[in-house]
């Protein structure tokens, strides 16, 4: 393994945690907003306010007391995510794809029943996932129906869409594509596959996996080098529109291709990795310095998307 020593990743325009954590998200993002992205069900309801399309919440469960009615919350639901307001990395969450009876199949295809179900939820509740352990809820939420045509580059799961968006503007993108070491969830941290997106056009531009380079997905055998997001205007559209929403100057939209209602807004991160950079082969510090660099930031979302994809589309292929 090659040594980069501390001035090169500088020069590279790699941005580093220090960086990251004091020059943008303590600089641009007001310590009073991060209850609105840290909470799950309070960007949900922030996002429907401002009429953002977010999967359908089914029910939520605030109290021990209430899971004995999580059966009848459940009754006629064949496909469900149950999940932590405030978990993180995509720990807590449960897919249940198929159901038969109170047997539940999970996306991986392991079985659970009705007692496993409550048990999860009640774990849930107790903090167990939960930034800091602390008492949490469990959101109940339609089962997103991935489009088809990313079918080849997920294994088990949904992939989800990460847009790095700085003061209004699309910096870097990158679709998480899950895979069987990953338990079917999009977490780069547990196994999954992050690919970057040029943000002009949405092709893939280098695919990666526990930070080292691969050219097709372990599981399906599908090559990354052709992988192109269908609907990419207006999923760049709907990560921009989150910074009106919120008030945050740097986040993370995570967002999901459903094969019924297209691009939809899965959650938010005020404090996002910086392992997109090496998806994308490129550092995230030149990009927004670019954006500090812009006279007229006051553009409507449509100009920031257009401006963007002028500064930093057409990314080489790595492939």
């Amino acid at each position: 393994m090659k040594f980069i020593s501390p001035r090169e990743l500088r020069e590279l325009g790699v941005l580093g945690m220090n960086s990251r954590n004091v020059n943008y998200i303590a600089r641009r993002n007001p310590r009073r907003l991060f209850p609105l992205v840290d909470d799950k069900l309070k960007t949900k309801r922030l996002a429907q306010e401002h009429g953002m399309n977010v999967p359908e919440l089914y029910g939520v469960i605030e109290i021990q007391h209430e899971i004995q009615d999580l059966e009848q919350l459940l009754e006629g639901r064949e496909r469900f995510v149950i999940k932590p307001a405030q978990g993180s990395g995509g720990k807590g969450i449960l897919v249940v794809s198929e159901r038969n009876g109170h047997e539940f199949t999970k996306s991986s295809g392991a079985v659970l029943n009705l007692r496993d179900v409550k048990r999860h939820t009640s774990n849930i509740l107790s903090g167990l996932y939960s930034l800091g352990g602390r008492p949490d809820v469990a959101m109940i939420e339609d089962m997103i129906v991935f489009d088809p045509i990313l079918s080849h580059y997920s294994y088990e799961g949904v992939p989800d869409i990460r847009v790095i968006v700085y003061r209004g503007f699309p910096v870097m993108a990158m679709i998480r594509c899950a895979t069987h070491a990953s338990d079917g969830k999009a977490n780069l941290h547990q196994g999954a596959i992050g690919v970057g997106l040029d943000i002009e056009t949405g092709h893939s531009v280098c695919a990666v996996q526990n930070n080292a380079k691969i050219i097709r997905h372990p599981d399906t055998g599908y090559g990354f080098e052709d992988l192109q997001l269908p609907h990419w205007e207006q999923l760049l559209l709907l990560a921009c529109g989150c910074y009106e929403m919120t008030g945050l100057g740097y986040f993370g939209a995570d967002i999901v291709l459903d094969k019924h209602r297209g691009p939809m807004i899965l959650e938010l991160n005020a404090r996002p990795g910086l392992a997109i950079q090496i998806a994308n082969q490129s550092g995230l510090a030149k990009r927004l310095k670019a954006i500090d660099r812009q006279k007229n930031i006051i553009l409507s979302v449509e100009e920031r998307v257009r401006l963007a994809q002028q500064l930093f589309g057409r990314q080489p292929s790595m492939f």
